[in-house]
């Protein structure tokens, strides 16, 4: 890929949370450019410093190393679960210049957060947001940013009702690096309901990229209604397109209250 304006961008807000890269990105306001993956770190788990010389490694379509280009040095990761990974998103609240890196999430996944977001599409966006989920992974992203640029992305989430939606660190799941996006998470029918529990049939496949530290990384969570509650189950995004969800299952249920469903620092 060319660099291409992230107003061409073929997936739009609505179509959040659809795996939108095929492979990490550099995202700024005026173009889109697809990196080249460096070689994967052999470790088990990488430091934040170990993850920003990662990140500085990917090539730029020119050839440039893209740590040459930004810097990183005082940057920390973000986990971009589900609109924050949209370049045409990122280009409406004027992100800065940053990198989209895929990672991939395990024994915890990303839902629906239980409320809409109506600012510029009706009826609204449901943004995406994390539970535990033992046995479970998918693919998502994370990207590098200054503090002060990744408190206004996060704030921007809250549509003017302040802390909606707050930054947390995870005390349980792995996160690490991943470089095949063609892994697929379980289907409904590999998942198991006892009417209680839901538990995953099919064992986790190997690791390809090391464990990043949950420490050192910034999830915005939803903390109001947290997330949908469909008669103790909740609408996993891999499972159900943001349409399917609003049209067939939002408020024809309850709420769970994220704190418990998901344990954080």
């Amino acid at each position: 890929m060319a660099g291409i304006s992230p107003r061409l961008w073929q997936l739009t807000p609505a179509t959040s949370p659809r795996q939108l890269p095929s492979g990490p990105i550099l995202f700024s306001s005026s173009e889109v450019l697809e990196l080249s993956m460096p070689e994967m770190p052999e470790n088990d788990s990488i430091s934040i410093d170990e993850l920003r010389q990662f990140v500085g490694e990917h090539i730029l379509p020119n050839g440039d190393r893209l740590g040459d280009c930004l810097d990183l040095s005082k940057c920390r990761p973000l986990l971009v679960a589900g609109e924050l990974a949209n370049p045409y998103r990122l280009a409406d609240i004027m992100a800065p210049t940053m990198p989209l890196i895929p990672v991939r999430l395990e024994n915890i996944c990303r839902t629906w957060a239980d409320s809409l977001d109506a600012r510029d599409v009706q009826p609204g966006i449901h943004h995406v947001t994390l539970i535990r989920s033992p046995g479970w992974w998918e693919t998502s992203f994370l990207t590098l940013l200054e503090p002060s640029e990744m408190k206004r992305l996060v704030q921007w989430l809250d549509a003017g009702v302040q802390n909606t939606w707050a930054p947390k660190r995870l005390a349980e799941g792995i996160i690490r690096l991943e470089s095949d996006l063609s892994i697929q998470s379980p289907n409904l029918n590999e998942l198991e309901w006892d009417g209680t529990l839901e538990n995953i049939s099919i064992e986790i496949p190997p690791a390809n990229g090391p464990a990043l530290d949950l420490s050192s990384l910034i999830v915005p969570i939803h903390t109001r209604q947290g997330c949908y509650n469909s008669r103790g189950r909740v609408a996993r995004c891999s499972h159900y397109s943001q349409d399917d969800f609003h049209n067939n299952l939002f408020r024809r249920g309850s709420s769970f209250k994220w704190s418990d469903l998901l344990s954080t620092l």
